[in-house]
Order: structure tokens, then C-alpha cells, then sequence
């Protein structure tokens, strides 16, 4: 466990989303009055298992780390970076589900932040500025969701395949390994396996992916979005 001044915690929270935006003398009152977690973590440890329940708040302040999401019925799933600062899944606090959708593991030497949920609960009643945060940070997350069904139809193979990985991914951006096979992809998407391989042997030799056994490796989402036109 790492062992934090008040001075070094007053840093941490002014550099997270949450907290941007609260004075000096209520950060100071955060840092005095809540209870406030911090754990270090060793390159392949476990930090989150999909499925368990989340009962806190945890920010990543350093380091890296892996999430893992698998479909519904564990025939694919998807691998994706996360860098500091990062908040694990905020939105899985509360809601019908308060269980994580995705594991996470430390590729790095990694430190984190943990605030429980009834701390979360305290701060938000507390603190206006730490309340529109978080409601900012949800409704945002919904709205995107909630805007999908009404973007414009895939007009071609990469443009469906380019969806598929939107879909699949927690933001369109970053280095990306998608765990399925050719035809699983073409199933998903309503093509061939034959049109699915053309396509994706392409995108490989423009060097927006890298194909190996049950493997497309995305190095950077936003490469492949931007090649679509």
C-alpha cells in the first residue's frame, strides 16, 4: 500500500475528472474528511474480475492497464489499453447492474485509488461541483449509447467492419485486440467470410491492422475510422 501526504493526495485529486473544478478549500476538505484507499500493483495483477461487484470508485493515477470484455456467450472478446488517469467503470456504482462488465490487469507498475460508494454518496451530497461531475460523466456514456441506433447504415465491408469494432470497444480510439474468427466477424456483419478476409488483408497491407490466428490487432481505432474516408 502506498503511503500518501495530504499534499500528494490534494495533486491526485485535482488531476481527476471528478474533482476538476472544486476550489482549494474543498479539496482540502475531501483530503481531510473521506476516506480515501490507495493500493500498488505489479505488472500482470489482477485489479477487477468482470461479473464481481463494484463497491467502489477506483481511479487509475498511474500506469497502465488491460481490460478484458467477452460476448454474452464467451466465443469472442475484446482486449483493450487504458492509461492513466482513468476511472474504472463508474457508471456499474449504481444502476440495475452494480457489477463490473469487464476484468482488468495491470500491464505496468500501476497505483490506484479507491473511494468507496458511500464516500461517492457523501461527496456528490456534498459537493455540487463533484455531483455534476459525476452526472456528466453518465449522461454522456447514455447518450452515446442511446445515439447508435440512429447512425448512418455501413456503406461498404470496411465501414461495417470498422462498426463492428466501434461497437465492441469502450471508446473509438487506442490499440485494440479483437479475440474472433473470420467468419464470426462476417456472421456479425452479414458478409462472407471470403469478403470479410479480402477486406481485412487490405486494411493490413495499408497497416491500420495485423492479422494473426483468431486475432485482428487494431494498433490505433482512430486510424481505421479516419480511413474511411
Amino acid at each position: 500500500m502506498m503511503k500518501e501526504t495530504r499534499k500528494t493526495i490534494y495533486d491526485t485529486l485535482l488531476g481527476l475528472p471528478l474533482f476538476q473544478g472544486l476550489g482549494h478549500s474543498s479539496i482540502m476538505d475531501v483530503v481531510g474528511h473521506t476516506k480515501i484507499h490507495f493500493t500498488h500493483h505489479a505488472p500482470g495483477e489482477q485489479i477487477v474480475s468482470a461479473y464481481s461487484p463494484c463497491q467502489s470508485i477506483i481511479f487509475l493515477i498511474k500506469g497502465g492497464l488491460k481490460a478484458v470484455t467477452y460476448s454474452d456467450d464467451r466465443s469472442y472478446h475484446v482486449e483493450e489499453l487504458e492509461h492513466a488517469p482513468f476511472v474504472i467503470e463508474p457508471e456499474r456504482l449504481f444502476g440495475f447492474s452494480q457489477n463490473y462488465s469487464s476484468s482488468y490487469m495491470a500491464t505496468s507498475d500501476v497505483d490506484l485509488m479507491h473511494i468507496s460508494k458511500n464516500e461517492v454518496i457523501t461527496l456528490a451530497a456534498n459537493y455540487y461541483v463533484f455531483r455534476i461531475n459525476l452526472l456528466n460523466i453518465l449522461t454522456t456514456q447514455n447518450q452515446r449509447l442511446l445515439r447508435r441506433p440512429w447512425r448512418t447504415i455501413p456503406r461498404n465491408r470496411r465501414e461495417k467492419i470498422v462498426r463492428f469494432f466501434v461497437d465492441h470497444s469502450s471508446h473509438p480510439a487506442g490499440h485494440k485486440l479483437f479475440h474472433i474468427g473470420m467468419q464470426q466477424l462476417a456472421t456479425h456483419i452479414g458478409e462472407s467470410r471470403l469478403n470479410v478476409s479480402r477486406e481485412l488483408h487490405a486494411m493490413t497491407s495499408e497497416g491500420l491492422v495485423s492479422l494473426a490466428r483468431r486475432i485482428i490487432e487494431v494498433p490505433a481505432l482512430e486510424q481505421l475510422l479516419l480511413s474511411q474516408h
